[in-house]
C-alpha cells in the first residue's frame, strides 16, 4: 500500500491544495480553508507555480523559446511559460535516483506556468525533444519550498 500525506502529517482537517504526481517532488500545500484551497486549485486563477526541471540534453534557446511562446500539446495550445536554462541546483539526494545516462547530457531549467494540467510540464519538455529526468516543484504563488527539507512541514498563514 502506497503512502499517503496523513502517514507523514499528523494535523487534522488538512486538504491538498493541488496535486503533485507520484513522479514528481517539492511544495505541496495543504490547507482548512476551502476558499484558499479553490483558489490556489482551481485553473481559473491562473496562480503562477515554479518548477525546477532536469531534462536530458543541452536545451537549445531555439527549444526554450517554444515553451515562452505556448506550445501545442494534445489537449491544446498551453499558456506562454517563464523558462529560463539554470545551474543545478544541488538538491537533496533523489529517492529513487534518476536514470542518468553516461554519454547523454542533462540539464536543468526553471521554468513557470499559470496552469495545471496533468503531467503538463513533462508533457512540454518532451514536446520539444528534451524528456524530463527530475521535476520539483519549488514554488505556488508566494508559498516556496525555501528551507523545508524533504518530509518535513511547516504551519504558514496566508
Amino acid at each position: 500500500m502506497r503512502a499517503t500525506l496523513s502517514d507523514f502529517i499528523d494535523v487534522p482537517n488538512v486538504y491538498p491544495a493541488g496535486r503533485l504526481d507520484l513522479d514528481s517532488e517539492g511544495l505541496m500545500l495543504l490547507t482548512d480553508n476551502g476558499r484558499l484551497q479553490a483558489r490556489i486549485a482551481d485553473p481559473r486563477h491562473k496562480l503562477p507555480k515554479t518548477y525546477l526541471v532536469q531534462i536530458e540534453g543541452e536545451a537549445a534557446d531555439s527549444s526554450l523559446a517554444v515553451l515562452r511562446r505556448g506550445i501545442q500539446l494534445k489537449d491544446g495550445l498551453t499558456l506562454p511559460a517563464e523558462v529560463e536554462r539554470i545551474a543545478d541546483p544541488h538538491l537533496w539526494p533523489r529517492d529513487p535516483p534518476i536514470r542518468l545516462r553516461r554519454n547523454v547530457p542533462d540539464c536543468w531549467i526553471k521554468l513557470m506556468i499559470c496552469e495545471g494540467r496533468n503531467r503538463q510540464v513533462r508533457r512540454m519538455t518532451a514536446a520539444i525533444g528534451y524528456p524530463t529526468l527530475r521535476l520539483v516543484r519549488w514554488s505556488i504563488g508566494a508559498w516556496a519550498i525555501n528551507g523545508v527539507r524533504p518530509g518535513e512541514w511547516r504551519f504558514q498563514t496566508a
